[in-house]
């Protein structure tokens, strides 16, 4: 398996998941220092020219910690970039990561070759977020350097097929950089990602619980107390099958076990009284039964790699 120099020298094989709101540069500063991969959607940074903004903070301050901290640099970061047509920022996002050479560009909802031309044009690399090997195929073919496979139990819109099914399907073929996404939450997890042949584990919901993350107090809590069983799937608040926590479902005024289907107008999705998806209904993935505190990004990722180093040691 081909790992890209950028992504070669991280403290453990950890890519911080772009999270919908949640995601800001306090938390990306905070995951790069600590040696894994941050990352933020492009459409956090609100309005348009805040995200000049944040690429700018973000940049000036992982160059300091490098130039402070020569032999233990931060990792790179990542922008996420929702290729769908109906993202009318996409143009404007992808100007202002071309200007700040963005090192890394995670792509979701629709592959496109001209953004990956861009992003190789100024010496970055892509990685495509897939939920199945058909749109894998199509990933690679439209010139993606590595694949993100989304699994069931991932947070927010996760697959359905098993990591196991999805890792081998897409080894069968591709031999690039693989993350794996889907109830990752602790070192043990992200060693057993690499053993059935991811490169990285690609960890989003337990980030929600560090104290950088912009989420409510309530948010980060149900994260902490909740756990696999406290997991809820459903296509009513996006109209694509998502991954949410029961307690904001109950909280929104609905019935988490009696659900409707999708309706036509499902992305602009609001209760009677005014919940919407993302900001009151709380995407998670399954594995936060791990979780059992709010503490600072750096402080869980230095319990990953304790427990990552515990994992390989046990095996060896």
């Amino acid at each position: 398996m081909t790992v890209p120099a950028l992504l070669s020298t991280l403290r453990i094989p950890v890519i911080g998941a772009p999270l919908f709101i949640v995601s800001n540069p306090d938390l990306v500063i905070a995951q790069c220092n600590a040696g894994v991969v941050g990352s933020f959607p492009a459409l956090n940074a609100r309005p348009q020219s805040q995200l000049d903004e944040w690429l700018h903070r973000i940049s000036e301050e992982l160059a300091a910690f490098d130039r402070d901290h020569p032999d233990t640099p931060a990792a790179p970061f990542a922008v996420n970039q929702i290729v769908h047509r109906s993202n009318d920022r996409f143009d404007a996002d992808m100007a202002t990561c071309e200007k700040w050479k963005v090192p890394l560009v995670i792509t979701s909802l629709g592959a496109r070759a001209e953004l990956n031309d861009a992003v190789h044009s100024w010496g970055g690399i892509t990685l495509h977020d897939i939920i199945d090997d058909r749109y894998a195929r199509k990933a690679i073919e439209k010139g993606a350097d590595g694949l993100i496979a989304v699994a069931a139990g991932a947070g927010g819109h996760a697959g359905k097929w098993s990591p196991f099914a999805l890792v081998q399907e897409i080894r069968c073929w591709f031999d690039g950089p693989l993350a794996l996404s889907g109830a990752i939450a602790s070192g043990g997890a992200v060693l057993a990602a690499q053993a059935m042949g991811a490169d990285f584990a690609y960890i989003g919901s337990p980030f929600i619980a560090t104290a950088e993350a912009r989420a409510s107090p309530e948010y980060k809590q149900g994260i902490v107390e909740g756990g696999a069983a406290d997991i809820v799937n459903s296509a009513l608040f996006t109209g694509i099958a998502g991954n949410y926590l029961r307690g904001s479902i109950v909280a929104a005024g609905l019935d988490p076990d009696k659900l409707e289907a999708a309706g036509p107008d499902a992305m602009n999705f609001e209760t009677s009284g005014g919940a919407k998806a993302w900001r009151d209904i709380w995407g998670s993935g399954q594995g936060i039964g791990a979780i059992d505190g709010v503490v600072p990004a750096a402080e869980f990722i230095d319990r990953l790699a304790r427990e990552y180093a515990a994992a390989k040691a046990s095996l060896a």
